[in-house]
């Protein structure tokens, strides 16, 4: 359903697990991506989705300019780098990043899903995941890996991503 700016929501929206754009990411993270919360389904100032990343696989570090990220880690582990040092993620750990502030996730384990919840204000990383991504139905098997698309520098630049080593990918 898509809403025009002016259109405000006044109903309670309840999603369930396999509702919103999924998307398949590609390698380094692999597993995927479930889009929630867009302006398109709602009027809140943030994006909002859930992100599984595969065992022994990572989201490259970058930053995101204007927007503020807040990441709720609530199932397996990891590491989160953010401004060169490295942090633990549990289930339970919450990571607040402000724009500009450089930050990689990794799952350091060998067998389970890295499972992030994710919130940008303003909103947009869902166009980013669609951007690099190929569309999942929900209880497909898994791809094999695949590389991220050749334009991936352009998606970046016209979406949320900044990638500071862009000039060297």
């Amino acid at each position: 359903m898509t809403q025009d700016a002016q259109t405000t929501f006044t109903e309670g929206l309840v999603l369930q697990p396999d509702d919103g754009p999924s998307f398949w990411q590609p390698e380094p993270a692999n597993g995927h991506v479930v889009v929630k919360l867009t302006p398109e389904v709602w009027d809140g100032p943030f994006s909002m989705g859930l992100q599984m990343v595969a065992p022994n696989s990572y989201i490259r570090q970058h930053s995101h300019d204007p927007h503020r990220e807040v990441v709720f880690v609530w199932g397996g582990q990891g590491t989160v780098v953010v401004d060169g040092v490295e942090h633990p993620m549990v289930p339970g750990t919450v990571i607040a990043l402000p724009p500009h502030v450089e930050h990689l996730f990794r799952n350091d384990s060998d067998t389970d899903d890295l499972k992030l919840v994710w919130i940008l204000c303003p909103g947009g990383l869902e166009d980013f995941f669609e951007g690099i991504g190929k569309p999942r139905k929900p209880g497909e098997p898994c791809p094999a890996n695949f590389p991220r698309p050749d334009n991936v520098l352009e998606i970046e630049a016209n979406t949320v991503i900044k990638n500071r080593d862009a000039d060297k990918q």
